[in-house]
């Protein structure tokens, strides 16, 4: 048997040989009218059609080479490690609405548990009627169908709640309420299974927030940074303090976003497609800016921030190239507002000019094809519910170097 490749990223472009991907299951079962708008979906998705989806998703990279890990087969297997078990029901534990006596019935229920059960409760949830032995005035304020453990439906996105920079992992702090305990369940994976015994982690869920849809690794030493609703400037700033020091970066450009839902990542507006092209969000491609930063004079000393600059200009620069092609796609606004929409700039590399796609965005895609950018079309309309592409869906630990 081959051994696994070690984890290392340095690029968006780099042959993709291992990914982290979540395949939907119970939790997306879980959403409804009342809940979509809490648990961030935009609707209530068709289950079966979205793990169909997901399926196609995933053999599409393993049908090119690409190793697929499930995040639920990691987890089940890392909560063998009675740590592992302790961190993640921690996890759970912090939620301020439990108080102190349902707590203890709660932690009491999930320590009963099998891993694979386990595993079930913390991304599927645990509702009122479903915990035994519930007691307290939390427990007898709740409605029937209140959730005690929260459902992760947002656990598709396996993007966000870590990023590879090197042979180093950020665990990430989310932003919202209902996804920080993702970063939980990933920080337990890279802790405590077996195949990450080696890796370092260069940033932790208790700093200031920071999505890895918002991450985006243009060049071995160059990343940019949105910053917007979900990531904030601080989030940014500590990011590029940790990727200084550690020798990951000389340069890490902020890139102002709109705080939108509909912008809510970088990569909701740009993802690279070549080592020197990305397909940007015609809307705002010419406003688009950055502010480059580069490490400290000496420890202890500010971060040395440059002047702004047009963020494809900045990029450039950075990287090292004469000029970074942006992919032009003739759209009228609202024909380029829709696409944006539904994730037409959220691609995956698996290699230079060989990128992931959803189907529907046939204008966005004809631009790529065109420019010579060779696009895998897949099937989205269940899984884009909750405003994510092939990017937002999967989270790369192995690339060839750049």
């Amino acid at each position: 048997m081959s051994e696994s490749p070690a984890p290392y990223v340095d690029s968006e472009v780099g042959r993709l040989r291992t990914v982290l991907l979540h395949r939907p299951g119970p939790e997306l079962s879980r959403l409804t009218p009342r809940n979509n708008d809490e648990l961030l979906f935009d609707g209530v998705p068709w289950v079966s059609r979205a793990q169909e989806e997901h399926d196609q998703f995933a053999d599409v990279l393993r049908s090119h080479g690409v190793e697929v890990l499930l995040l639920t087969d990691l987890l089940t297997e890392a909560l063998q490690a009675p740590a592992a078990r302790e961190a993640a029901i921690a996890g759970v534990l912090a939620d301020p609405r439990l108080g102190d006596d349902l707590g203890r019935v709660v932690r009491d229920y999930l320590q009963t548990l099998s891993a694979a059960e386990l595993v079930a409760a913390l991304i599927g949830g645990v509702s009122k009627t479903e915990l035994p032995g519930g007691r307290g005035i939390a427990w007898a304020l709740m409605d029937a169908h209140d959730f005690v453990v929260s459902p992760l439906p947002n656990c598709l996105f396996t993007r966000d709640s870590s990023v590879w920079l090197r042979g180093q992992v950020a665990v990430t702090s989310l932003a919202l309420e209902a996804r920080r305990r993702e970063s939980t369940l990933t920080g337990v994976i890279y802790a405590h299974h077996p195949r990450f015994a080696l890796a370092d982690t260069l940033f932790t869920p208790d700093l200031e927030p920071l999505e890895g849809g918002d991450v985006l690794l243009l060049a071995p030493g160059t990343i940019a940074v949105g910053v917007g609703e979900r990531t904030t400037p601080a989030g940014a700033e500590r990011l590029a303090r940790q990727a200084f020091a550690r020798g990951l970066a000389e340069t890490v450009l902020v890139v102002p976003i709109a705080q939108d839902r509909a912008t809510m990542h970088l990569d909701t507006v740009c993802t690279m497609v070549d080592r020197d092209a990305m397909i940007v969000y015609p809307n705002i491609a010419d406003s688009m800016v950055a502010y480059p930063l580069t490490a400290p004079e000496g420890p202890d000393q500010p971060l040395r921030v440059g002047g702004v600059r047009p963020f494809l200009e900045a990029a450039a620069q950075a990287m090292g190239v004469d000029r970074v092609r942006m992919i032009e796609t003739d759209l009228d606004p609202i024909a380029a507002e829709r696409e944006q929409w539904d994730d037409g700039n959220n691609t995956l590399c698996l290699a230079p000019r060989l990128a992931v796609a959803y189907e529907r965005n046939h204008a966005t895609n004809a631009a790529l094809e065109a420019a010579g950018i060779e696009i895998i079309e897949i099937a989205g309309s269940e899984l884009g519910s909750g405003r994510g592409g092939p990017r937002c869906m999967s989270c790369p630990i192995t690339r060839d170097p750049y």
